[in-house]
């Protein structure tokens, strides 16, 4: 339609990479390396802002995997070109600006965009900087022994250690006539994925993810009818126990059973296993989890607690229901807080992972900086005004389209089928969700935020309470105010102005012994001066000042230092259960050859010490106070052997 020979001459793309030529002050066509670094720049930064616009963050697997590839090889061509600042987020402003009137939503998102890719820079940059010296060295090594190949496990401990990726790593090396034993270093990598699975299998992680499982008829699968039941009955299909298929169970033995139907949740979603029991009039299984398989089987873990059962029995599948109310209530809150975060921070917040447990959840999520202490109350507030409001729960299945033209927000990464479930909150918050809810909002009772970190590059957590647990965490607060209060003989709301009552009794407790300290020890100046020894011609002075700490001594060896004029001072105390020392020497002796931090090494090693410092101060800790005395001793011996 334009008449051109390459995308890269459409407009909209060759406005892109003219941009990227003005930064990096080349011309396109003029030389082939150079336009290869130009094309690369253009065609990762259109498909990299594409894609955080989708959601994708930079990662070690899957999409975001990509997304951190696409991003540093970019970033790694721009430095060939000679850029040394961070560009690709700029040039980002180009990508959204040329292609916003197709996709409007790039404008929407563009803040968050910028700061992706700038965050991804950042840590490109970082990994480059230290990567590179690594290389570089491993490069150098090789070149002296006349070797040309750096081998798999150099490049395996780049990429493991300093997170250099290969590809650079290959790239580089080339570059500098050197190539890279790939063998070696996807033999050292196979041999990591192994320590990793037999890490994660001494954990007890994959009892339930063998091949045990692989060999039952695919076309069973156990329907799941906990959304609207506690209880179910249910028959027994398959029994296992240490891995092996078995006819029956009995008390004491640790099993996994297979049922045909069941109102346990299995562990998905972000939301653990329900427990809970099954049971015969012949015997209880104690439920202590719930998985899932692949193809649909939900798998019960438990111990036999009393009695026996067999496959074939008809059984009564209960869960424990307090619990799954507590879970419910988690699950159901995190819904409320997505949206809140939408609404304070911003709509470029999207879910990256969570953990709905009994006690507590943890709410992951897409975003770049600290949620600021006034941000994180706006957001409490906002989750407890909407559960006080006791918005409807309406939890629906309909066709996926259906779902998306009603708003439900989908989260990244995740599979859906032609049928999902959809979970409205009153006109609040609609979510496509597996999990188990509430009926209302009031029944979570309140949230309480405990917390807001980092996790990862771009995503922070949320840590919160809900229900009894939060109430609980107040009564704590409560229960520590009240003691802190009987402690300070005061009551809870006076307990603050009582501590700075105190705070301020105590500093000025503390400047008035400060006072008397240096009152004692300045009466004693003339006294240790007079103590002063000549060794070679060089005035040594010695003194302990065990009731100083640190600085006071610092201060009290400049205060000697002058009044002596010219000499050394050694000083030592033993102020609480620490032992330091300080040894100062004036400009003329120096000159003469002593060294205070030479001086000072010795004589702390004395004490069971070490420390070091300039010719003309320093200062070193030690840990037998016994030995002070014959430290300061010492002393004088080393500065004989220093002066010339």
């Amino acid at each position: 339609m334009q008449d051109v020979n390459s995308l890269f001459e459409v407009d909209t793309v060759r406005n892109i990479l003219n941009y990227i030529c003005s930064v990096a002050g080349v011309e396109y066509g003029k030389e082939y390396k150079t336009d290869v670094s130009i094309r690369v720049i253009t065609d990762h930064i259109r498909s990299t802002t594409m894609m955080v616009s989708d959601g994708v963050v930079p990662s070690n697997e899957g999409r975001g995997y990509v997304l951190r590839r696409l991003l540093r090889r970019a970033a790694r061509h721009g430095r060939l070109l000679g850029i040394t600042k961070q560009f690709l987020h700029e040039v980002a402003d180009i990508v959204i600006n040329e292609s916003k009137a197709a996709y409007p939503e790039l404008a929407e998102r563009a803040k968050n965009i910028k700061l992706v890719i700038k965050n991804e820079e950042d840590n490109f940059n970082r990994t480059v900087d230290n990567g590179l010296i690594i290389l570089n060295g491993y490069m150098e090594e090789l070149k002296n022994e006349g070797k040309k190949i750096v081998s798999g496990r150099q490049v395996f401990n780049l990429h493991s250690t300093y997170g250099f990726p290969f590809d650079l790593t290959k790239e580089i090396a080339s570059e500098n006539g050197f190539e890279v034993d790939e063998e070696g270093f996807k033999k050292e990598m196979l041999e990591e994925r192994e320590r990793a699975r037999a890490a994660l299998k001494n954990k007890g992680g994959s009892a339930w993810a063998g091949n045990v499982y692989d060999s039952l008829d695919k076309s069973i699968k156990t329907e799941f009818v906990g959304y609207g039941k506690f209880e179910s009955i249910a028959k027994i299909l398959y029994a296992f126990k240490n891995d092996e298929m078995v006819e029956a169970v009995q008390e004491g033995d640790s099993v996994v059973v297979i049922l045909d139907r069941t109102p346990f949740y299995a562990e998905s979603g972000g939301q653990v296993g329900d427990t809970g029991t099954i049971y015969t009039d012949n015997g209880t299984i104690e439920i202590i989890d719930c998985k899932k398989t692949a193809d649909g089987k939900f798998l019960h873990l438990g111990i036999v607690v009393n009695g026996s059962l067999e496959v074939g029995n008809e059984v009564t599948a209960a869960i424990d229901k307090k619990r799954r109310m507590e879970i419910a209530r988690n699950h159901t809150t995190t819904h409320l807080l997505h949206k809140a975060l939408k609404n304070v921070v911003g709509e470029h917040v999207n879910q990256a992972g969570s953990l709905v447990e009994p006690d507590r959840f943890r709410f992951d999520f897409s975003h770049f900086s600290a949620i600021a202490a006034e941000d994180l109350k706006k957001i409490e507030s906002e989750v407890n005004e909407k559960i006080l409001e006791n918005l409807e729960v309406d939890i629906r299945e309909m066709a996926i389209d259906e779902a998306k033209k009603a708003g439900a927000t989908a989260l990244f990464g995740e599979k859906y089928g032609n049928i999902v479930r959809v979970v409205k909150i009153g006109d609040y918050s609609t979510e496509l969700c597996g999990g188990t809810h509430l009926n209302a909002t009031s029944q979570a009772g309140l949230i309480k935020i405990l917390g807001e970190s980092g996790v990862a590059a771009g995503v922070r957590r949320i840590e919160a309470l809900t229900g009894q647990s939060a109430i609980e965490y107040y009564k704590d607060k409560e229960r520590l105010l009240n003691d802190v209060a009987n402690a300070l003989k005061s009551n809870p709301a006076d307990s603050l102005r009582r501590i700075e009552t105190l705070s301020s009794e105590l500093k000025n407790a503390e400047k008035e012994i400060e006072q008397l300290r240096n009152k004692l020890v300045s009466g004693s100046f003339e006294d240790v001066l007079s103590k002063a020894v000549d060794v070679k011609g060089v005035k040594v002075v010695t003194a302990r000042f065990d009731q100083l700490d640190m600085d006071g001594l610092r201060n009290t060896g400049d205060t000697l230092k002058n009044k002596m004029g010219s000499g050394v001072i050694v000083l030592a105390t033993g102020f609480g259960d620490k032992v330091n020392f300080v040894v100062m020497a004036t400009k003329d002796v120096v000159d003469k050859g002593v060294h205070a931090g030479n001086i000072i090494r010795e004589v702390a090693k004395v004490a069971g010490g070490g420390g070091g410092g300039r010719p003309d101060m320093a200062q070193a800790g030690g840990k037998d106070a016994a030995k002070i005395d014959e430290a300061l001793a010492m002393a004088k011996q080393v500065v004989e052997t220093q002066v010339k």
